[in-house]
Order: structure tokens, then sequence, then C-alpha cells
């Protein structure tokens, strides 16, 4: 499954990991357990300093996340940090700075995001695409990049987890068979563009009247919200995203 990795070595075996993870195994037993093959490794506290640390975060941004999404979070990073050694899915290498920068960042727009069917442009490894999908599992979500390695890992775990509302697709946004195909969505969500222009622009075909864009971004692009506001309403909310001290802004975008 996780082609291309160190030999020897894989993850604890998932049940048993997410046993501990839902609090269904006690952390005792399973700093007892072991991988089974190649060279043993005891389960640390970072797996349950992270799950306590999402927990708190989550709480923190006024989310109230079921057992199942936050068991669903934790497999997700997991995973990323697993692949990330392979394939080069984030420069971020630290489990506890990509839950923050990753994961909480991600969170932080879930309470402000329209309902409806979800399009992620340029979502790279997941973000915020996969993480909406885990929390939100009655919203269908598209994850769009044109990175072979992310959208593989993507869809491994897709299918790893039986997920039935998301689907990772390897395209170029303008490409005209994937508008056609994919058709339109009611939000379409970003934190890959630095322009708010170009994001705007790659949106327009995969939009219907009524739909939202959500541009994920630090400081407010003030010129370029100047620049769309002829074509566009532009409604800021100011994100605060527990343990990063970084500004961080949501740009909920509608055509006039």
């Amino acid at each position: 499954m996780f082609d291309g990795l160190e030999q020897g070595k894989r993850p604890l075996a998932p049940l048993l990991k997410q046993g501990m993870l839902d609090g269904k195994i006690s952390a005792e037993k399973m700093q007892a357990a072991w991988v089974d093959v190649g060279t043993p490794e005891r389960l640390t506290a970072l797996d349950l300093q992270i799950r306590q640390e999402l927990m708190q975060g989550s709480l923190k941004l006024g989310l109230k996340l079921s057992d199942e999404a936050l068991g669903l979070l934790l497999q997700y990073q997991d995973a990323l940090v697993l692949w990330n050694k392979a394939y080069n899915l984030t420069a971020i290498r630290d489990p506890k700075e990509m839950l923050v920068k990753h994961l909480l960042d991600s969170l932080s727009i879930l309470n402000d995001l329209p309902a409806g069917r979800l399009l992620d442009i340029g979502t790279g490894g997941g973000m915020p695409g996969m993480i909406i999908a885990l929390c939100q599992p009655e919203r269908q979500c598209v994850l769009l990049d044109s990175n072979g390695k992310k959208i593989r890992f993507l869809k491994q775990f897709i299918a790893d987890l039986k997920l039935k509302n998301v689907v990772a697709v390897q395209t170029r946004v303008e490409n005209e068979d994937s508008i056609h195909d994919l058709g339109q969505f009611d939000v379409i969500t970003s934190r890959a563009f630095a322009s708010l222009t170009d994001f705007v622009t790659a949106s327009e075909p995969y939009m219907h009247e009524r739909s939202i864009i959500a541009s994920m971004k630090g400081l407010i692009p003030t010129e370029e919200v100047d620049a769309l506001k002829d074509k566009w309403s532009c409604d800021i909310i100011e994100l605060h995203v527990p343990r990063l001290d970084e500004q961080r802004h949501l740009l909920l975008l509608k055509q006039i």
C-alpha cells in the first residue's frame, strides 16, 4: 500500500492504533504494542498529545466534532506523515506543526462555510478539502490537483477508509473535459492560490449563479478585493487558529 517507503517498517496496525485513538484501548496497553514487521517501534506519547491538542483546538474553534470525525482526522494526519517521507506532500515534517498549520487551519473555516457540494482547487495533500469531508460526511467533496503523487495519496486514503463523500481528481483546473465532467459546485475552496484574482478566474467555470468562493488567505489582499468589487461581493472573516501566531482570513466571494 505504501509503495516507496523505507523497507522493513510500517505503522502500527490501523485497527489497533484506532482503538487507542478512540479510547477503546488503554495507553498502557498501546505502549506495549509493536509493529508486526521489520524493526520494532514503540508507540510514543506523541499520538496521545496530538489527539489532545486536536480536541482542545477544535473546541477553541467552536467545533463539536464527533469521536468518529476525530478518529478520521488523526488517521489522516498519520497517513500524511507516513506518505510525506516518500512523496514530499508537504514541506511541514513535524507532526505537531502539521496539526496546527494543516488540520487546525483547515478546521478554522468549518463554521463559516456555506452548505452544498464542494470543490477544493489545488488541494495538495488534501487541505482543506479532505478535512472538510472527514468532518462533514453529508457534504459531497471533490479534491482537485494536477500533482499525481498527491492525488495517489488521497485516492489511497479514500479507498482504505472507504469514504463515500469525497473523490480525488488529477487534472488541471482549466481542463475543459474536467469542467464538463465535474459540473458545478455550491462552494469552491482553496489555500493554493497566491492571487485572489487567479482563484476567481479558475473557479468561474465551475460555478452557478449562487456559488460561493471561499479563499483562505493570510493578510487581507486589499487591492485585489477592491479590483473585484464591481462584480463580486466579499465578506472577510478573521480566523483565529489555535497555537498559530499568524494572521489568517477567510474571504467569501459571491457574484453580484
